[in-house]
């Protein structure tokens, strides 16, 4: 069992784990590298090693990506998503460098996937999801851009997907999930309109996450813990004011002992094998419980409180 973060572990591994694009999971994870570098990137600027890369060589990269549309894919060669644009935009604002971005373009590819209903496609092909509401807004609220979309529309459009437990849903009507609560809390959150969460039910159903034995969190009722819950439950908690009502100390450990104590990385739970997803997650987990060493991230942003700080409050 481990009782401490083991820091510098982690910065190696997701500096090895770049290094290793032959590895089967890099082959894997090809079409979904955007997410993979903000994970990495944000868990090492948490751990304040984010010097460790090469600046001009990501940024380079990442805007390799950019599709003629505006929008950003998962890597060179691939189709744009909702979900890469935000990853990007978000791995440049780690870096200050949202200056090199074509602002118009960016905010016009995400303000055209408003549906008339209020909700957002991840892309052409027309998927809807309260994960892209969530997205649209995060990213147009980076980019100071929210005044190019139906803010009305998007916030009723989130709150139709709340249900009868306080969660909610990817569409209406769908179960609440802690990963989708997240989404929508977060929206509600940056466009100020929090008030249409019932904080004490759904604070209820979140701390009902927590598995009483391990100490980790879940995303549904009967599944089993995992760290990156630590993330979507714990930062909504925080945002509703309601992250009191669970155990932070039991937390901690269930997250602290699922790490690799040789190699690094962090893991979904302490019998599995580590990832870049499950370490973001953790680390960040750890720096909402405050842990030592760990700088603050805001829980609605996903990025870094100082780089929040940065974007939100500069002209």
């Amino acid at each position: 069992m481990a009782d401490k973060l083991v820091a510098d572990k982690h910065v190696r591994y997701i500096l090895m784990a770049e290094k290793k694009k032959e590895s089967f999971e890099s082959v894997v994870m090809d079409h979904l590298r955007m997410n993979g570098a903000y994970w990495g990137l944000t868990t090492l600027d948490l751990l304040d090693k984010l010097g460790s890369v090469s600046e001009d060589e990501v940024v380079s990269w990442v805007m390799t990506c950019q599709h003629e549309s505006g929008g950003f894919a998962g890597n060179t060669g691939h189709d744009p998503h909702v979900i890469y644009t935000l990853s990007a935009v978000q791995i440049l604002a780690l870096f200050d460098k949202l200056s090199i971005l074509d602002v118009q373009k960016v905010s016009s590819y995400i303000a055209g996937l408003q549906n008339e209903d209020g909700s957002f496609s991840g892309d052409m092909w027309g998927e809807v999801d309260t994960r892209f509401s969530y997205i649209a807004i995060c990213c147009l609220s980076i980019l100071k851009c929210l005044d190019k979309i139906n803010v009305k529309k998007a916030v009723d459009y989130i709150v139709s997907c709340k249900i009868l437990d306080g969660g909610f849903g990817c569409t209406p009507g769908a179960e609440s999930h802690a990963g989708q609560i997240f989404c929508c809390v977060g929206a509600l959150a940056i466009t100020g309109n929090l008030h249409h969460v019932d904080k004490d039910l759904l604070g209820w159903w979140l701390c009902e996450r927590q598995d009483y034995e391990s100490g980790g969190l879940n995303g549904r009722p009967e599944k089993l813990p995992d760290v990156c819950y630590s993330w979507w439950v714990l930062s909504s908690l925080i945002m509703i004011d309601r992250v009191h009502w669970i155990e932070k100390g039991k937390l901690v450990k269930f997250i602290l002992d699922c790490q690799d104590m040789d190699n690094g990385g962090i893991s979904d739970n302490p019998k599995d094998a580590v990832d870049i997803f499950h370490t973001y997650f953790g680390v960040a987990g750890l720096s909402l419980l405050e842990y030592p060493g760990v700088k603050p991230i805001d829980p609605a942003y996903a990025l870094p409180v100082h780089v929040i700080n940065r974007i939100l409050f500069t002209k």
